[in-house]
């Protein structure tokens, strides 16, 4: 099975111990303000690119930041990974506003976003 399409990666999420330092930090580095800011995530809006802080990243077994590749039929393109060879770390899971994401590892441990957007 072909993977879905990819306009390539638009989301990068930084695992985070200290919400609040890395929400200053971010702010400092991207000169902007969160356009998400919840005791859950943080996510920063520049250049058409999002960059999110997940407090609860590492609890959830992320050990860096991992980008998320745009995908139209993220089923499609988790079953194309794993019959190339990669590893489900986290299956799909809509994570508000109907946009959904899974993460999976290839075979060097190295963590692989997908994500869809809303139809």
């Amino acid at each position: 099975m072909a993977p879905s399409t990819t306009t390539g990666v638009s989301t990068i999420i930084y695992p985070v111990k200290d919400l609040a330092a890395a929400k200053a930090l971010f702010t400092a580095l991207l000169g902007t303000e969160p356009a998400q800011d919840a005791p859950y995530y943080v996510g920063f809006e520049v250049g058409g690119q999002t960059f999110g802080l997940n407090p609860h990243g590492h609890a959830s077994g992320m050990t860096g930041p991992v980008g998320y590749f745009d995908v139209e039929d993220i089923k499609a393109s988790l079953q194309a990974l794993v019959e190339a060879g990669a590893t489900v770390q986290q299956d799909v899971q809509d994570v508000g506003g109907g946009k959904l994401i899974a993460t999976v590892l290839d075979a060097d441990g190295n963590p692989i976003g997908l994500a869809q957007n809303p139809s």
